[in-house]
């Protein structure tokens, strides 16, 4: 198993977590398996947004004994009323879900405490004003939750809750297709298939500077729908008329800036142990841009998708992390410190490119790899 630093918290995750939704399988029996499972695989992290209580008690008897294990992340105004899950902006009611969640669980702290499904400004700004968020400022306080989280689909409101909410985890939809939508407060509309009617071209610029965001805040992203809800796997389903396998969707969510986890949404032991193969694969396993760059509605030209096809560089440079340190420089109109030191520490930078071309010969999406390295040594000065 890969293990990742989760932004700026100081947890380690594993980059392979679990999504919840197989835990209510076979009446909740297969919890316990999805966690013996995880804890034999090396998998260590798991969201849990379901408000089911038979859920949460069967996760709760999963976790009996070896609590320490396992990094949980679960979420806060996820509530269950009258039979049926609810999302809920009440203080008082989401004070009610949190103790019975924390009380079905059998424990008296959260890694992350996520704030739970904010796709629209006027419900961050629900959150703010109802004292949710001092809500989970309290919980923190108190060592309850261990850290603050917040879950969304839709890039601006997400950035907006990252660099006003001191948001610390974001959980995010991430993958290739959904990359090309714009933001709106509607989620459905990322898998309308009316959406990917058109050509697409390229990552939609909201996304990649909310992902370019929290990389340079040490905000740290754990990916939800990085299968799209397994349509990206099948090329009957897949928005893009084509389909990837489990370890190119994967390679892709990880290759974000900020991206620390990716939720497996394993229904089956079998699923989960598909999800962590990707540990053990190879480069070509994992190489999406060669599918990416096939996708026949799909195009990202000009855009680089930090995959490193563009390598060997005879002179040793890491084009991909020069070209995302150019980019998280460029959306700051400046250079952050944070930035200006990791790209110090790279054993070679721009500034000794010699424009050959080569890498621009093996590039899928046609970047203008000798341009951004001109424009990268010009701005960090080397």
């Amino acid at each position: 198993m890969e293990y990742r630093e989760i932004g700026t918290t100081g947890l380690r995750a594993s980059v392979i977590g679990m999504g919840c939704e197989g835990f209510s399988e076979e009446d909740c029996a297969m919890a316990g398996r999805l966690f013996d499972a995880a804890e034999e695989l090396g998998i260590n992290y798991f969201d849990l947004y379901t408000s089911n209580p038979d859920v949460r008690r069967a996760v709760g008897e999963a976790l009996k004994g070896r609590r320490e294990k396992f990094l949980i992340q679960s979420h806060i105004c996820s509530i269950w009323e009258n039979g049926q899950y609810c999302r809920t902006r009440d203080l008082e009611r989401a004070k009610a879900g949190f103790e019975e969640m924390m009380a079905l669980l059998g424990t008296d702290y959260l890694d992350v405490g996520m704030i739970h499904y904010c796709d629209a400004m006027s419900d961050w700004e629900a959150i703010v004003d109802n004292g949710i968020l001092d809500y989970a400022r309290q919980l923190k306080k108190e060592g309850r939750i261990r850290h603050i989280g917040l879950s969304s689909h839709n890039p601006l409101v997400a950035e907006r809750a990252v660099t006003e909410g001191g948001i610390e985890v974001l959980m995010f939809s991430v993958n290739p297709c959904y990359d090309l939508q714009p933001a709106g407060e509607d989620v459905e509309q990322l898998w309308n298939e009316d959406a990917y009617a058109g050509h697409l071209t390229n990552m939609d610029p909201d996304r990649q500077r909310l992902y370019e965001t929290c990389q340079r805040l040490g905000v740290g992203i754990t990916v939800m729908k990085a299968f799209g809800g397994g349509d990206l796997l099948d090329a009957s389903l897949s928005p893009a008329g084509a389909a990837l396998t489990p370890a190119q969707c994967i390679s892709y969510a990880l290759s974000r800036p900020g991206v620390c986890v990716v939720l497996s949404g394993a229904h089956s032991v079998s699923q989960l142990h598909e999800s962590a193969a990707y540990c053990s694969s190879s480069d070509a396993e994992r190489d999406y841009a060669s599918a990416l760059a096939s996708f026949p509605r799909i195009s990202w030209s000009g855009h680089c998708m930090y995959c490193s096809h563009c390598a060997p560089c005879p002179q040793e440079i890491d084009v991909a992390s020069v070209t995302k340190f150019l980019n998280l420089a460029k959306t700051q109109n400046g250079i952050p410190e944070t930035v200006r030191e990791h790209y110090k520490v790279l054993t070679r930078h721009a500034s000794d490119c010699i424009g050959c071309g080569a890498c621009e010969t093996r590039c899928p999406f046609g970047v203008s790899i000798r341009e951004n390295m001109k424009e990268a040594s010009e701005l960090f000065g080397y």
